[in-house]
């Protein structure tokens, strides 16, 4: 907040003391109907409440499946899985570079061994899943794929979304493996994929959440997340497919940060934005692709390791402003992910936290609660006229793939991220408990404690999976998509079968390094 009485939003946006009939549209439409500013359903949760999808995963498979037993028994409605960096980059436990990071900021999945454990016990045709998982995102959704069909669950049966968002990596983030035309290739073909054997799977989780995460200000947010999304389709357009089918298995993700109105006002201008792009750009004539729908999460950044407890009143406000503007998903984080991954008494309470919203909350009772506030009526605007200011500065740089590759998107958030710090240090933003309301003494916050021989079992294990597997056949399948990578074809049916054959998610993408290189984000912007 600026020193003076002239007071602003955290995005900048300047906030008059009072609102009045003159700051709001005349009229507002239905919530069910285009531009679904008021929510993608007519009755939004009285018919279809938010799914409460906790991220979870941590260690190994078995401790990560006990996690989503206990949270599935406690009310959760839906699994969210986290894989470790090594995982995400495409690397399997036992590769040096893997070395002291196995399952420490997800679960360690080399091979479909990994998978049968992390999912035993789940029936996988009731839940649905989400999967964040990007570089090797095909890969994954193979491997649930695989496990359900040895659970007798048909491909047509699954539900879920897989993040399958590599833009946002080159961006805010730094977890891609390839450049990023074969990872644009790579997304359209499990677009294709699930189109014709998945079709209940929404086959992209664009992602907002990390480009604010990395210090973007919700303009940006709002602004790099659809001009993302239209790189996407752009891509998937000139593959073939049509915008009203899978416009129809889009789905977006996006940050519940602290400023309670302005977070409101950012969910209902993303769903006007979109509904507009997909009317106007791609002539998308289907309600369900011109229909913006959208899992959020609270705000990691903003949790303090100072004073920890606050965190749960900043994750209360954060998830409060993702229900009031429409959220289909939700996830609250544990007050001591500052500190370490949650235990299961501060996983209990994020839960705990969604499960009184919707049942004490009144948040069930209607569509669009704050629609027609002079406020939130007058921010919705505000925000969809900048974030379609900076929509069209991406469009002028010639889409969102040559903006990232120029470093336009990059230098854009760094900015915003250096003015935010700057203004904290000199206490015009306060966090309390970090630059104001500060106590001598730490909290003592009991923390979660990794196995440290859950390592080595996982390395076993996939020394186990490469000893016992036909290597013949391994070979063979590995051959097929190197050959696949180097033409045209799709290549998730090639690499199902790798995948079928005990091949390693390391290998699999060591076969598609050696065709496509790796990206060098320092070289790209030199």
């Amino acid at each position: 907040m600026a020193a003076t009485d002239d007071r602003e939003t955290e995005s900048g946006i300047p906030v008059k003391p009072v609102y009045t009939a003159a700051d709001a549209p005349a009229s507002l439409e239905p919530p069910g109907t285009y531009p679904f500013t008021r929510g993608p359903y007519p009755d939004m949760y009285r018919g279809r409440p938010w799914t409460i999808r906790q991220y979870a995963g941590f260690a190994s498979a078995e401790e990560s499946n006990a996690r989503y037993r206990y949270l599935l028994a406690r009310g959760q409605t839906g699994l969210s899985i986290a894989f470790d960096l090594p995982t995400q980059l495409g690397y399997d436990s036992d590769d040096p570079r893997s070395l002291g990071e196995v399952g420490r900021t997800g679960v360690a999945i080399d091979s479909i061994a990994d998978m049968e454990i992390l999912l035993g016990g789940i029936p996988l045709a009731e839940v649905s899943t989400s999967m964040t998982i990007n570089a090797p995102a095909s890969l994954l959704l193979l491997l649930y794929e695989l496990v359900a069909e040895d659970q007798g669950v048909a491909p047509e049966a699954l539900r879920g979304t897989v993040q399958n968002d590599i833009l946002k990596e080159y961006v805010a983030r730094g977890n891609y493996i390839f450049p990023p035309k074969p990872s644009m290739r790579l997304t359209t073909d499990l677009f294709s994929y699930c189109a014709e054997r998945i079709p209940r799977w929404n086959t992209i989780s664009i992602s907002g959440y990390h480009i604010r995460e990395a210090g973007a200000t919700a303009v940006q947010e709002l602004a790099f997340t659809l001009a993302n999304g239209i790189a996407y389709c752009r891509a998937a357009v000139d593959a073939g497919l049509s915008p009203d089918e899978f416009g129809e298995r889009l789905s977006f993700f996006f940050n519940a940060h602290n400023d309670f109105f302005q977070e409101v006002a950012k969910f209902r201008a993303a769903r006007r934005l979109w509904a507009r792009i997909m009317k106007e750009r791609f002539g998308a004539t289907n309600p369900k692709a011109q229909a913006l729908r959208f899992h959020a999460q609270t705000g990691g950044s903003t949790l303090t390791a100072q004073q920890p407890e606050n965190n749960i009143v900043r994750v209360a406000i954060q998830a409060l402003s993702a229900v009031a503007g429409g959220a289909q998903s939700l996830h609250t984080n544990a007050f001591d992910e500052a500190l370490a991954l949650p235990t299961e008494h501060s996983a209990r309470i994020a839960l705990r936290t969604q499960q009184i919203l919707a049942s004490e909350g009144g948040t069930l009772d209607t569509a669009d609660p704050l629609g027609g506030s002079y406020y939130i009526e007058a921010l919705t605007s505000e925000l969809e006229v900048r974030a379609w200011e900076l929509i069209e500065r991406v469009d002028e740089l010639g889409g969102a793939v040559d903006a990232i590759e120029q470093g336009f998107v990059q230098s854009e958030i760094e900015q915003a991220a250096f003015d935010w710090q700057q203004q904290v240090e000199r206490g015009e933003r306060v966090i309390v408990g970090v630059n104001r309301y500060q106590e001598e003494e730490p909290e003592r916050v009991e923390l979660h404690r990794l196995d440290p021989e859950a390592e080595r079992r996982q390395i076993e294990r996939t020394a186990r999976v490469r000893a016992e597997r036909n290597a013949e056949e391994a070979a063979r399948t590995l051959e097929a998509v190197r050959e696949a990578a180097s033409g045209d074809a799709n290549l998730l049916p090639v690499m199902r079968e790798a995948l079928r054959a005990r091949c390693t998610i390391g290998e699999i993408c060591e076969t598609l390094r050696a065709e496509w290189g790796m990206y060098d984000a320092l070289r790209a912007r030199a």
